[in-house]
């Protein structure tokens, strides 16, 4: 028999809509991945790794060059101190960090309080482990919670909440006032804090990533979670890192050992190589996005779409009602792909309840000339379905 929680859980959004892109002949805006196949100093460091380098098991919990890596950067980038010994755990990537802190840290009954949008992984995850989740929609164009929706979301039965900052798929980073006020219920709650950092380097206008652990009460309390997928604008690697205070990261290195018990070696050697030798990417990638977000927005802005500010991530939305257009995101998106080219992604796919249906999000972490082609057919698009 299959397990509720996964009988006749649907496709994800993302491959159905990858699937029509490629039935058509689209352009895929949809799917958040680069055109770029990475820095390639960061992958001969891997081949290398492959070649010359042991392809036997590596520690369960990672590679202690790349768990000392992964303490400086952050030490470097985020003022954290992490002991690589006792604070970090390196995981097939960032679902399978999430999972292992889920499977570990969740007893059946807890409530779990989760703000969507949201990645689709989490509400499957937390409730195979036995979690009650407590929803908090968050609205554009800010998509900011309050202490009214946290009172109303936190009770004596919670014992986690999941933050992803920055947000995907609203591509806001969550400002430092919201972090202290989320602190400020974790410690009164005693509640621990998963935090879905990926997006952590990828963002814009001078701003910086701001961890919740290190606010006030978060240190023993908090979960980090980070991807070199997403460092390095290479999704396929798969390599996440855990980094917890000791007793949370014994608790996550045991339910990590039982999932994937490991990561391919050389891809772990290379990201340890990257982080320690290749740090002028941390500036030279988010600036390269950035262009490539405003040449995006100025395109669609001209075509007449109204889009709200992207402040991280490969990701803009454009406000269909503001924009002149009367289908909701669903209809607008399997349109576009099936008669205009462009794969897009409705923002009501990151909703369980209370959806938005009128925004649609768009990945602009692809080449000029794709932008620009993308940016024709959305104009062609608008046109049609304001006529």
């Amino acid at each position: 028999m299959v397990h509720p929680v996964f009988d006749n859980l649907p496709t994800t959004i993302f491959e159905r809509m990858s699937g029509l892109a490629r039935q058509h002949g689209a352009i895929n805006l949809g799917q958040g991945f680069p055109d770029d196949q990475g820095p390639l100093p960061v992958r001969e460091a891997a081949a290398r790794a492959l070649i010359e380098g042991s392809n036997q098991y590596p520690p369960m919990r990672g590679l202690p060059a790349l768990r000392a890596a992964v303490a400086e950067h952050y030490g470097r980038t985020q003022d954290l101190t992490l002991d690589p010994e006792t604070e970090i755990t390196v995981t097939s990537g960032a679902t399978e960090a999430l999972a292992a802190a889920f499977l570990s840290l969740i007893s059946p009954g807890d409530e779990v309080v989760l703000f969507q949008p949201l990645y689709d992984a989490y509400l499957p995850l937390v409730r195979r482990a036995g979690g009650v989740p407590r929803l908090v929609s968050l609205k554009p164009p800010h998509w900011r919670f309050d202490r009214e929706r946290l009172e109303a979301a936190f009770s004596p039965r919670t014992r986690m909440v999941v933050l992803n900052s920055p947000l995907n798929p609203a591509g806001v980073v969550t400002p430092d006032e919201d972090l202290a006020l989320l602190a400020e219920f974790c410690v009164r709650h005693d509640v621990v804090a998963v935090c879905d950092e990926v997006w952590e380097a990828v963002v814009f206008d001078g701003r910086r990533h701001r961890p919740l652990m290190t606010f006030p009460g978060m240190r023993e309390r908090t979960v980090k979670i980070g991807s070199a997928g997403k460092l390095f604008g290479m999704t396929g690697w798969k390599v996440g890192f855990l980094c917890a205070a000791p007793p949370l990261t014994r608790a996550l290195a045991a339910a990590h050992q039982f999932l994937t018990f490991t990561t391919p070696p050389n891809l772990q050697a290379g990201v340890a190589w990257g982080l320690e030798h290749h740090r002028a990417w941390f500036d030279e990638m988010p600036a390269a996005l950035q262009r490539s977000r405003d040449r995006l927005t100025a395109g669609l802005r001209a075509a007449g779409y109204v889009v709200l500010e992207s402040q991280g991530t490969y990701f803009l939305n454009v406000d269909l009602v503001a924009s002149g257009i009367a289908e909701n995101d669903v209809a607008f998106c399997e349109r576009c792909v099936t008669d205009f080219g462009v794969a897009a992604i409705p923002v009501s796919a990151f909703f369980a309840e209370d959806a938005v249906t009128t925004v649609v999000r768009l990945c602009f972490a692809k080449t000029d000339a794709t932008l620009d082609t993308a940016v024709q057919r959305l104009a062609a698009a608008r046109e049609a379905m304001t006529a």
